[in-house]
């Protein structure tokens, strides 16, 4: 299958509501909703990932390090988990726990099992970022830099942590943002979105 690319939804939008299972044992309590990050007060940041892809793969160790350093800051994360697990069961709850802890997440990683939310955040690949203000707007969307599993670089996180860098400082997070690239969200029969969700990259 191509890689797919996020639908980048407009700025300013405000975050839809979450509350989901969490399967990450050293990080929040079983179910963990938007509301209860609101009352922490600092940016936000919902990433779609999963456990197999090779994009997803690619850019989660530098992740879990810019979790671990912006949340020193004030700024949240979760991590989100849609995929269809008939089809993929390597992204079900319990083997969810297990990335969470190899990758050492610092943060709530959760089970979208009804795909509601990914639907919600019209999430299209993974991984896809959106990264919402103390107001929960939405700041920035799409990727967390420009390297793919590819290359020979590693991850640096450069768009991610620019943007987050920006709306600590109280700045406006530069418009020009780019699509995150990835596999598309494994839909149940029935879920995809009407439209689409994501272009071929």
């Amino acid at each position: 299958m191509p890689p797919v690319e996020s639908t980048m939804m407009p700025l300013g939008t405000e975050a839809p509501h979450f509350d989901l299972p969490n399967t990450n044992p050293a990080f929040g309590g079983e179910r963990v909703s938007m509301s209860g990050l609101s009352d922490e007060g600092g940016p936000l940041v919902v990433a779609f990932l999963c456990n197999h892809c090779p994009f997803v793969v690619h850019v989660a160790d530098r992740l879990a390090e810019i979790a671990r350093a912006y949340s020193a800051k004030g700024v949240s994360f979760v991590g989100i988990s849609s995929n269809d697990v008939a089809t993929h069961p390597d992204d079900g709850p319990e083997k969810m726990t297990l990335e969470a802890e190899a990758r050492g997440y610092a943060f709530p990683y959760l089970y979208d099992e009804d795909q509601s939310v990914a639907r919600a955040y019209a999430a299209a690949c993974t991984p896809d970022f959106f990264v919402f203000d103390a107001g929960r707007r939405l700041v920035y969307r799409g990727r967390m830099d420009e390297t793919r599993p590819s290359d020979m670089a590693a991850a640096t996180g450069a768009d991610l942590t620019a943007a987050l860098d920006a709306v600590i400082a109280g700045d406006m997070v530069s418009a020009e943002q780019r699509p995150s690239v990835g596999c598309g969200i494994k839909w149940k029969p029935g879920n995809r979105p009407a439209n689409g969700t994501g272009r071929a990259g």
